[in-house]
Order: C-alpha cells, then sequence, then structure tokens
C-alpha cells in the first residue's frame, strides 16, 4: 500500500492535525514547550506514521506502524482533555476534537484488524493443484522437491 493519500484515515487524521495547530496558537506562552508542544507532536505523529507505514514492502511493518499510529492517537485524546481542564479549550472545542480523534482512532483498529486478517489468510496458503492433481507447495524447501 503506497498511496497513503487514498486512505480516509490519513486524511482524517492530516485535518485533526491541522485543527490541533490552529488551536494551540491560543495556548498561554509558557506551554510552548509543554503541551502544546505535546499534543502537537502526537498529533502530527499519527498520518506520519501512516505515511511512514504505508511505505513499507511488507503488511507487518504497516501494521506495527499504523500501531504507533494509534498510540499517538490515544496520546493525543488525553492531552485534549488536559487543554480541556486547563482552560486551554472550550467544552465545545474539546467535545468536537474528541470526537474526531476517536473516528480517527476507530478507523485505525479496524484498519489493523483487517491487515492481520489479511496476513493470516495468505500466512496459510491452500496447496497449488498441478494439471495431474497433485498438490504442491508454493515455496518448497531444496530437499522437497522432486520431479513426477
Amino acid at each position: 500500500m503506497s498511496d497513503y493519500k487514498k486512505l480516509k484515515v490519513w486524511e482524517d487524521a492530516h485535518k485533526f492535525t491541522v485543527d490541533i495547530y490552529n488551536i494551540t496558537q491560543k495556548f498561554p506562552n509558557n506551554e510552548q514547550y509543554g503541551l502544546t508542544s505535546q499534543i502537537r507532536r502526537s498529533s502530527s505523529s499519527i498520518p506520519t506514521n501512516i505515511v511512514e507505514g504505508c511505505g513499507q514492502l511488507e503488511n507487518g511493518n504497516l501494521i506495527r506502524f499504523l500501531g504507533i499510529s494509534k498510540g499517538s492517537a490515544f496520546e493525543a485524546e488525553y492531552q485534549l482533555l488536559l487543554a480541556k481542564d486547563l482552560n486551554y479549550i472550550t467544552n465545545e472545542e474539546y467535545k468536537l476534537l474528541l470526537a474526531k480523534i476517536q473516528s480517527i482512532i476507530h478507523m485505525l483498529i479496524a484498519l489493523i484488524k483487517s491487515l492481520k486478517n489479511l496476513k493470516l489468510v495468505t500466512r496459510n496458503p491452500k496447496p497449488l493443484l498441478t494439471k495431474n492433481l497433485k498438490p504442491v507447495t508454493r515455496n518448497p524447501k531444496p530437499d522437497d522437491r522432486r520431479e513426477s
């Protein structure tokens, strides 16, 4: 999977990151290296890891990077709660951003699950049948290769 821009989860994560950058502009200056930096890093890590995972050749690596994205999404979810409790964002802003991040989390979970299921299916392939209907394995070991 190389075209990450076709993934709705990447698109939504990118928009969420832009929202976070915009809303954190009004955070207090003393939070520049604190919560402002943390929530920006965790939110931007979501689409960044999706992109990096899509650049991998194997689904196993993609699943790993999607898992990192999911962890960053949970981190951002908490940081939103903290920002609300510190009165850096309004309750309405919190509810809107919370709905967005929870949607992203659900999409990541579903994508990871579907890729894991795909991996299970391809890990145990059914044997191929030759013209004389003898089953053969797809990748026989060198000592198992016999001529009929």
